[in-house]
C-alpha cells in the first residue's frame, strides 16, 4: 500500500500558504525571508500530554504521536498575508501579459482560469489567473533544490503552491502537477509538507511511477526496500514522482 510507505512529513506544503524553512522567496512581500515553525503547536500538544493522567494511556500516546508528527508540518501564513501576496503578484506580473508565456495544454475542465508562466534561473513560475474577477487564483513555483547536484538539478523540481481561499478545491494544484508530469518532467517532495499536499501526492502516485530517494552530499540515491519508518522519517528521504518517459537513471548518483 502506498499509504504505508509515506510519512506525513514528506507530503509538503503545496496546497496551502506554508513556506519551506530556510527557503528564500524571490517574489512578494516576504522576499528574502525563510520561515520555520511548529513551536506553538508543540507547546499546545505538550500541555495536552501533561494532562494525560486524566485520560487513558492510549489517549496520552496519541497526543504525543501527533505532537511529534506535526512538528514536521510547516506553519501556514495568515490568510490575509497570503491574499496580499497574491494581489501583489497579480499587479506585478498578470497585469502585464506580455511578460508571461501561455502554459500550453494547461487548463481546468471548465476553462474558468487561464494559466501563464515564466522561467527565471531554471525555476518555473506558473500563474492561474481569473480574468473575470481580475484576480490571481493561484501561484505555483517549480523550485530548484540546493540539495541536488548538477546532474539531478536538470531533471528534478520541487513544487510549492499558494491558492487563494475562494479558489480552493477546484483542482488547480492537481491540474498543474499532472500537466508538469505529463510533459515529461519529474517532481521531488520538499523537506516538509502539509496534509492536503500529502493527499495530493498519494493521488498522483496512483498514476505515475514513484521512488524514494536519499539526498546526501548533493547526490541522489534510491532507497532500497524495506522502507523502515526511521528511514522514511529522515529529512533527507524524499519522494520522487517520475514524469512521462522519465527514468531514475537520469538523475541517480
Amino acid at each position: 500500500m502506498i499509504t504505508s510507505l509515506l510519512p506525513r512529513r514528506m507530503m509538503g506544503s503545496l496546497t496551502d500558504s506554508a513556506l519551506l524553512p530556510g527557503r528564500c522567496l524571490r517574489e512578494g512581500p516576504f522576499a528574502g525571508c525563510g520561515f520555520g515553525g511548529g513551536h506553538a503547536r508543540a507547546r499546545r500538544y505538550g500541555e495536552s500530554a501533561r494532562l494525560a493522567p486524566r485520560h487513558s494511556l492510549a489517549t496520552a500516546l496519541r497526543a504525543l504521536t501527533t505532537a511529534i508528527s506535526e512538528l514536521r508540518i510547516d506553519v501556514a501564513l495568515p490568510e490575509q498575508d497570503m491574499e496580499r501576496e497574491l494581489q501583489a503578484l497579480h499587479e506585478r506580473w498578470c497585469l502585464r501579459p506580455s511578460h508571461l508565456d501561455i502554459a500550453q495544454g494547461l487548463h481546468l475542465p471548465d476553462q474558468s482560469l487561464s494559466f501563464r508562466m515564466r522561467e527565471a534561473d531554471g525555476e518555473h513560475f506558473i500563474y492561474a489567473i481569473d480574468h473575470r474577477r481580475n484576480a490571481l487564483a493561484a501561484y505555483i513555483v517549480m523550485n530548484r533544490l540546493i540539495e541536488l547536484n548538477r546532474r539531478a538539478d536538470r531533471h528534478l523540481r520541487s513544487p510549492h503552491t499558494k491558492v487563494a481561499r475562494a479558489y480552493r478545491r477546484m483542482g488547480i494544484t492537481s491540474a498543474v502537477y499532472r500537466w508538469w508530469l505529463d510533459s515529461g518532467r519529474s517532481l521531488i517532495s520538499g523537506a516538509r509538507q502539509s496534509q492536503a499536499a500529502y493527499a495530493l501526492w498519494l493521488s498522483l502516485a496512483q498514476d505515475h511511477p514513484t521512488v524514494h530517494v536519499s539526498l546526501t552530499g548533493k547526490r541522489v540515491r534510491v532507497v532500497p526496500a524495506p522502507l523502515l519508518p526511521q528511514i522514511l522519517d529522515d529529512i533527507d528521504t524524499r519522494m520522487v514522482l517520475l514524469g512521462r518517459g522519465c527514468a531514475v537513471d537520469a538523475f541517480e548518483g
